[in-house]
């Protein structure tokens, strides 16, 4: 089951192509990343979801149906750029956007009183924007996102300007947030934050799809064959006296007090046969598939052109 499906999005600005065959599967209850560099066409991708502007091209689906305009009251969208208004009384304006999403006095009341009193905020009722930090001010634009308990949470960047203690309260709020049903799009550029709390993603680049799928397995598909070996033995081994191996040595060293290898596997051959050359030689005691992090794949993928085709 989806909670959101894009289909061959195409969306122009005065001839620059921001959006070009854009099509990403958003399961339900998951939390999806949406990544890509600076000016890939990602809050293009946001702002048509949010209906704040169109598509030239291309079907958004919500839940099962066509996307429409009564679909915002069940969004819930952060985007990058905050907007509160500076002046206004935080209970008041808290208020007034629960309004604008539909909700009645006696629900933003109870809502907004629930979260306040979580994020240990009662005492800003009263008081400005222009009073607090913005790491503070930021907790109340998050509070204000899902205070409507939205079926879909877009957050554009919601780790930016925390402090470690408070980015560690978001974090743990968006998981609470997946383990009640909702689902999440999470869009930044902190590869960490994507392989712990991301189930699967999405990697736009120059306005198009570059790939999308499960963490896991995009991780696993883009790793290159490294595996660490750990052994025992009086003195390093000397894989040139071994003869035909089924690797190249990357690197050597020591680990844990004992001596370290990491070795490429050529294709065509498997982590048995590492095994079969080195067991006769020597005393394995460990051997572990190196699976590249999001953050290596994120540049590989963005900067070398030709891994894609």
């Amino acid at each position: 089951m989806s909670i959101l499906v894009t289909n061959n999005v195409v969306k122009s600005f005065e001839g620059h192509l921001a959006l070009d065959q854009v099509s990403i599967d958003v399961p339900d209850g998951k939390i999806f990343g949406l990544l890509g560099p600076n000016g890939a066409g990602k809050t293009t991708l946001l702002r048509i979801v949010n209906q704040i502007t169109a598509p030239d091209s291309g079907n958004v689906f919500f839940d099962g149906h066509p996307l429409t305009a009564d679909d915002v009251f069940r969004i819930g969208y952060l985007p990058e750029e905050r907007g509160l208004y500076k002046k206004m009384k935080i209970g008041d304006q808290a208020m007034y956007l629960a309004r604008l999403k539909g909700m009645t006095t006696a629900e933003a009341q109870s809502s907004l009183k629930s979260w306040f009193v979580r994020f240990g905020i009662q005492a800003w009722w009263n008081k400005k924007i222009t009073e607090l930090s913005k790491g503070m001010a930021q907790k109340v634009q998050f509070v204000t996102t899902v205070m409507h308990n939205p079926k879909l949470l877009i957050l554009d960047e919601p780790f930016s300007g925390f402090d470690p203690i408070n980015v560690d309260l978001i974090r743990n709020e968006i998981i609470r947030l997946k383990e009640k049903g909702t689902s999440v799009i999470l869009s930044t550029h902190n590869m960490e934050s994507v392989e712990e709390m991301c189930d699967e993603i999405a990697l736009i680049d120059n306005a198009r799809l570059v790939v999308a799928g499960k963490v896991h397995d995009i991780r696993r598909i883009h790793g290159d064959n490294h595996i660490e070996i750990l052994y025992r033995a009086s003195l390093p081994l000397n894989v040139h006296e071994l003869g035909s191996v089924p690797f190249s040595v990357i690197s050597e060293g020591k680990k844990d007090g004992s001596y370290q290898m990491v070795v490429a596997l050529e294709e065509g051959h498997g982590t048995n046969e590492i095994l079969t050359s080195l067991l006769p030689r020597t005393n394995i005691i460990g051997m572990t598939e190196i699976i590249p992090r999001m953050h290596d794949i994120f540049i590989k993928l963005v900067t070398n052109k030709e891994e894609r085709k």
